[in-house]
């Protein structure tokens, strides 16, 4: 009787229509306007809905809602009716968006409704007030060779950061951002001179405190020292190198980690950040698997390179000396924070100490930027000539080869620095559909494919990485081309002997080119089994990925 009572003013057709709360229009504004005018207590509104809605057969509340790829024609015309979208059956069919008349009620009441919110949202902003790179002087310091002097690429790094910290229009727009190694990576010295950051200041006397270099928080402190969470760290990243988009202010956050301990763990933040627009420097301190001795497989990186390149306005370096990183961070910040490209960085830097030649003359920049550049030449008129490549820390163990193929075997050599293998892919990817698509035109040469137009091969390349990194351009390598990599697990032992396990040190490196010769019919194989029983190499040693 209650029920009957409830309904008692209405029709039939009446009752067939009355909907679910949380699909009718009235119900939910009434629960809207009682909630707003409630006072003293939280309001809960509990809308019923249907699962599929407007789906009719098709998916309407059922389970299987989700599965359902498409709709049937006579599924959209009952959409449409129930909606009573005024399309006409050929539209339906051809699938046509529907949208009203920017003078209907219903655009109106949206737009008017978005006004008073504040506007459109999400919006987005791409330009703010562009930063002039700093003076060319704070990076051409870095050109120079250190002499005696032996550092790491990551405290080449955080020299330039140190002088950048003492330009005016720059120093305050920095966000150095540090999970948990701000000493391992030598960054001490910014403790002092822009303090971390503490929202409510320092509230304990450091255990250092008497030293130069102490502890120093403050509520005013640039430095984000993030503790052990990568996820935070890098979120405060993505916060900082989106802020040009969100509060219109061009900042330059530089996160520096472990390079194991970047994309693996935050893989999908990496992938938001591209997403986003992201713009800032992400530094893979301590790269290499065998650079990064002694620390086992857990932090040995060497494949966050090939993770970095699945993100397409990710640029990624893997620099041997401080000339090449400068000129790779001079031009980061060009193109990111003075043109406003929507691109970001990733840097590999090593914590290996070694001597840093100067730029050698004639290197243009353009060059080192392209991903390669031939950094020496070695011509004694020996019997042949072979073409070898290098990145990162395995680039002085190709120098030291060409060096030995020249004093004992007497095979020259060009001696080839590949900052970028995934630039220089990008590169001959882009060249390579370009010519696709014009095929009535003369093709163009990759990047690649000018370096190497008029030298001899073979083409022997080796990195700190695995194989696939230097594969990449096999497409483009004019000749036979042989790739030397640190495939498997890492391990804890010395650089030296982790480099003779994974097959990438010198004595390897000149092996693997005498080998290659053999092949090609340059040299006679006794040359290169002699090579092999005086470097110590097995030839039944298991490989290293099988351990």
């Amino acid at each position: 009787p209650e029920l009957r009572d409830l309904v008692s003013n209405m029709t039939d057709e009446d009752i067939w229509k009355l909907n679910r709360g949380g699909h009718d229009p009235h119900k939910v504004y009434a629960a809207y306007h009682a909630a707003q005018n409630h006072k003293g207590s939280p309001t809960v509104i509990i809308a019923k809905t249907i699962k599929g809605y407007g789906m009719g057969k098709s998916g309407e509340s059922i389970n299987t809602t989700h599965q359902q790829k498409k709709l049937d024609l006579n599924d959209m015309y009952y959409f449409r009716d129930r909606f009573n979208i005024p399309i006409t059956d050929k539209q339906v069919e051809n699938l046509e968006f529907y949208k009203p008349d920017e003078k209907s009620e219903e655009i109106q009441y949206i737009k008017e409704r978005r006004k008073q919110l504040g506007g459109f949202i999400p919006t987005r902003r791409t330009k703010t007030k562009a930063l002039k790179t700093p003076a060319t002087e704070i990076f051409e310091s870095s050109y120079l060779a250190s002499g005696d002097r032996e550092l790491s690429t990551t405290m080449a790094l955080v020299n330039m950061l140190t002088k950048i910290l003492r330009d005016k229009e720059y120093s305050s727009r920095l966000v150095p951002i540090i999970p948990d190694e701000a000493r391992t990576f030598g960054m001490e010295g910014f403790f002092q001179k822009i303090g971390i950051y503490a929202h409510e200041g320092q509230k304990y006397e450091p255990v250092d405190s008497e030293q130069l270099s102490s502890y120093r928080e403050d509520k005013s402190g640039q430095v984000l020292e993030e503790g052990i969470t990568e996820a935070g760290a890098m979120s405060s990243w993505i916060a900082a190198g989106t802020s040009y988009s969100n509060h219109n202010i061009e900042m330059i956050p530089i996160y520096l980690f472990y390079s194991m301990f970047g994309f693996q763990r935050i893989g999908d933040f990496a992938w938001a950040a591209g997403d986003t627009q992201c713009r800032g420097f992400l530094i893979g301190a301590t790269s290499g698997r065998t650079t990064l001795a002694g620390e086992g497989l857990q932090h040995q990186d060497g494949h966050s390179l090939i993770m970095a390149s699945t993100i397409p306005n990710c640029v990624t370096y893997d620099p041997t000396f401080s000339y090449e990183l400068a000129v790779i961070f001079e031009d980061g910040l060009k193109r990111m924070h003075e043109k406003q490209e929507n691109i970001f960085y990733y840097i590999t830097t090593l914590n290996e100490n070694y001597k840093h030649p100067a730029m050698p003359k004639g290197v243009k920049k353009e060059d080192i930027l392209k991903g390669m550049y031939l950094f020496k030449e070695i011509n004694n008129k020996g019997k042949t000539k072979v073409q070898l490549l290098g990145s990162g820390a395995i680039l002085n163990e190709v120098i030291r080869a060409a060096e030995i193929l020249s004093s004992d075997f007497g095979i020259d050599s060009d001696i080839w620095s590949v900052t970028s293998f995934n630039e220089l892919r990008k590169d001959a990817i882009e060249i390579e559909r370009k010519n696709l698509l014009n095929p009535d035109k003369k093709p163009e040469k990759t990047y690649i494919e000018k370096c190497f137009e008029k030298r001899t091969g073979p083409f022997i390349a080796a990195t700190d990485y695995i194989r696939i990194l230097s594969e990449g351009i096999r497409n483009y390598v004019p000749g036979t081309y042989v790739t030397l990599g640190t495939d498997g697990f890492g391990r804890s032992d010395t650089r030296k002997n982790l480099r003779k396990f994974f097959e990438v040190n010198k004595e390897f490196i000149v092996y693997s080119t005498l080998s290659t010769l053999v092949k090609e019919q340059k040299i006679a194989s006794k040359v290169a089994t002699d090579a092999m029983k005086k470097y110590n190499i097995d030839p039944k040693k298991p490989i290293p990925t099988k351990l």
